[in-house]
């Protein structure tokens, strides 16, 4: 059985939840990803894992259909199994979503919908699938966005996904505590990332109005988050639950 502790992040495969993954390995915790569509870039993942000693597995899964999680955690259970001669997790990472820009007047059913499957009804009942896997004693990270503090036009529908993910980790820190199961709101700020279509990235009035907005003086980067969301998970903040920790460079202070 191993030692190393276990983690599973969705969305794993680029962005975000890739340097979480990288960040995670490089403190010796092994990692299961998901990714939707991008096997090629999930497998990328990996590989890096792989190389720098660690292991790590791809599993594909989309997080808007609730209807498949019985099924992946069946499968989960399998590759823990094969993989670790074990059947528990330590941590996930609740992290798999997209963006959405559209004015209030703009934003359609099917759109608002979506999200609310991607972003919300999908971590709560993955979680609420998973809750056999989870060892007592491990640890949650959902991901939401500053979004759901300070606003911006055309993110109503995206931020109102998110501030639900915060209040849903405030009660899943409270009921979920009596297994000494950790569960905190990791919310970034704006960052440099193909999210949004890279729109921080590569757009370079973007970039220079967030960096304009934040005190630390720029927009943020993949490997700002992923160190924060191991540390969050880690015994380092075996003392923090339910709270929501804002990782934005001091966005809109």
């Amino acid at each position: 059985m191993s030692e190393n502790r276990i983690a599973l992040i969705t969305g794993g495969s680029r962005g975000l939840g890739a340097n979480a993954a990288l960040a995670l390995a490089e403190r010796g915790v092994d990692v299961i990803l998901t990714y939707k569509h991008n096997a090629s870039a999930a497998a990328a993942v990996v590989e890096q894992i792989e190389n720098r000693g660690g292991k790590a597995v791809a599993v594909p899964l989309d997080t808007a259909d609730s209807s498949s999680f019985a099924a992946f955690c069946q499968q989960l259970q399998g590759i823990l199994q094969q993989n670790w001669q074990g059947q528990r997790l330590d941590y996930l990472v609740n992290n798999a979503g997209h963006g959405h820009v559209a004015a209030i007047g703009e934003v359609s059913e099917e759109d608002f919908d979506e999200l609310y499957r991607v972003h919300l009804k999908g971590p709560y009942f993955l979680t609420q699938t998973l809750l056999p896997v989870i060892a007592d004693g491990g640890a949650v990270v959902n991901i939401s966005s500053g979004l759901a503090r300070f606003s911006l036009p055309g993110s109503s529908a995206y931020a109102c996904m998110k501030g639900a993910v915060e209040v849903m980790s405030r009660y899943q820190a409270r009921e979920l505590a009596g297994r000494g199961i950790r569960v905190n709101t990791l919310a970034p700020g704006a960052i440099a990332t193909d999210f949004n279509g890279g729109a921080v990235r590569d757009n370079p009035d973007a970039n220079a109005m967030v960096a304009s907005v934040t005190a630390l003086g720029r927009a943020g980067e993949a490997g700002d988050i992923g160190p924060v969301i191991a540390s969050l998970l880690s015994d380092d903040n075996r003392w923090l639950t339910g709270q929501r920790i804002e990782a934005s460079g001091g966005m809109f202070l």
